[in-house]
């Protein structure tokens, strides 16, 4: 059974409050850069970062992180041991602000930190999620969060966007 708890429209001002959020929390932009946690995650920076230039007519960085072998719940073999540093752009001295969909146990956003270690020390790193569900299992919370949407630990919540399902929405999925 799934059910849309967030339309388009929603979406859209959720992804507007954590624009604003951003510029507000960091006093602008200068020296901010998004990195998206593939596959959601890039497709929802992109959209930030088109609003940041909007708003602060500057062009922000937008990274791709990959974190698939840098997961704790994957088994490692030589074939997918953690490649090197992946973004195009260096991190240090950067605030660097992860995009992702979902935040769930938080072992995703550990892999990422992994992941982004390798490019320098940021200033500083800060979580915006378009959805916490809870059920956290590692001390990690979001800075900027579009929406807060309580499940039970067997439901999942499925985000469409535009880019990859032709359409936007939040579902959830007993």
């Amino acid at each position: 059974m799934q059910k849309e708890v967030v339309d388009s429209m929603a979406m859209k001002r959720a992804l507007t409050r954590i624009t604003y959020e951003i510029i507000e929390q960091n006093k602008g932009i200068k020296n901010v850069v998004l990195v998206g946690i593939k596959t959601r995650g890039v497709y929802l920076a992109q959209r930030i970062a088109a609003q940041l230039q909007q708003l602060e007519n500057t062009v922000i960085p937008v990274g791709e992180l990959d974190i698939t072998a840098f997961r704790d719940d994957q088994p490692l073999d030589q074939a997918s041991a953690p490649a090197g540093y992946q973004l195009a752009f260096t991190v240090a001295n950067k605030r660097v602000i992860l995009v992702d969909d979902v935040l769930f146990t938080g072992r995703t956003i550990r892999a990422a930190l992994d992941a982004l270690m390798g490019g320098g020390r940021p200033q500083s790193i800060a979580l915006a999620v378009l959805v916490d569900r809870g059920h956290r299992e590692l001390p990690i919370r979001a800075d900027f969060i579009g929406k807060n949407i309580p499940t039970a630990r067997q439901e999942r919540i499925k985000v469409a966007v535009k880019e990859i399902d032709g359409h936007d929405s939040i579902e959830i999925i007993n």
